[in-house]
């Protein structure tokens, strides 16, 4: 078993905050998509929906979140291997977007639901 440094929970939860800093100086897509989640958390004080409900309509947003930063991890890497077109590197970039697209739509999906059903009572 090789050598790992000891867990330091300051000094990880550090370069976490270095990462997201570099989400939001370098990524326009995570910014938009930020803003778009601080518009809509709030929403769902007004909606008179099960707490439960609520708590997947609030998942579904910082899952899109998560995705777009795993996506810009994935582009980040390619990047660091090869900034000649590759076949292999598009692939990878097209199935982070893919990630974020699916995230999207689950998204879309379970606000619409909850919209719907917030508007039958």
């Amino acid at each position: 078993m090789r050598n790992q440094p000891k867990y330091h929970f300051i000094k990880n939860t550090s370069y976490a905050l270095k990462g997201l800093k570099d989400l939001l100086l370098t990524e326009t897509s995570f910014r938009i998509e930020l803003v778009a989640v601080c518009v809509l958390l709030p929403l769902l004080w007004f909606f008179s929906l099960e707490l439960w409900y609520k708590l997947l309509m609030f998942s579904s947003l910082t899952g899109i979140l998560i995705a777009e930063a795993i996506n810009s991890a994935i582009e980040r890497v390619t990047d660091l291997v090869t900034l000649e077109h590759h076949e292999m590197a598009g692939r990878a970039k097209d199935m982070g977007s893919t990630v974020v697209f699916l995230s999207i739509g689950v998204c879309l999906v379970i606000w619409c639901f909850g919209l719907w059903q917030w508007s039958q009572h």
